[in-house]
């Protein structure tokens, strides 16, 4: 299975706007009834990315100690759930229960979302400032599944939100976030965002 890392783009970049299916409550909600006047971090991750699931206690964990700040949290599984049946809908809901995912995790069916956050792995992270302005697009620490060190804090995630939250620059220094590929429906393993 290849690694793939999140597309550098530069910083600064308005969030696109989207209406999405949240699994957890069944209803559709948009960028505009979940974002946050203080920070908006957008994941893409899925139910069976062994990168994710290393890290899924962590973002449970972010949502439990940063939610209470303000700071919006939105989960978007982009795979194509035809292929890989255990990304879909009623699985995504099922695993939210599981671990107590404190906040939504929303099914992006036809992949537009993912394109136009120009999201390339699971996990990949964007962070948003209160005028929705991309700030942070990188990894969550620098731990990963195929080492034991070091182990999985959020080190780089929490550093961000929590610059965003003191109304500091965040660092410019930022590695991208890497993990599996979002499985496009057209096959491809990884999307051309230059073209």
């Amino acid at each position: 299975m290849a690694a793939i890392e999140t597309v550098q783009i530069p910083l600064g970049f308005q969030a696109p706007d989207f209406t999405l299916l949240d699994t957890i409550s069944g209803e559709h909600k948009s960028l505009n009834d979940l974002k946050s006047d203080k920070a908006t971090l957008v994941m893409f991750i899925c139910n069976h990315c062994p990168y994710v699931k290393f890290v899924m206690d962590e973002l449970v964990k972010l949502g439990n100690d940063y939610l209470p700040k303000g700071v919006s949290i939105i989960a978007i599984s982009s795979n194509d759930a035809e292929k890989y049946p255990q990304d879909g809908p009623d699985k995504m809901k099922e695993l939210a229960a599981q671990i107590n995912l404190p906040y939504p995790y929303l099914y992006d069916e036809t992949q537009e979302v993912a394109k136009a956050y120009k999201a390339a792995c699971t996990p990949d992270f964007s962070i948003f400032d209160k005028d929705m302005k991309c700030v942070y697009r990188g990894q969550l620490d620098d731990a990963r599944p195929s080492r034991e060190v070091p182990p999985v804090t959020g080190k780089d995630i929490r550093a961000a939100l929590d610059a965003v939250l003191a109304g500091e620059a965040v660092s410019e220094v930022q590695k991208p976030s890497i993990g599996c590929n979002i499985k496009w429906k057209s096959g491809e393993t990884k999307i051309n965002y230059d073209a």
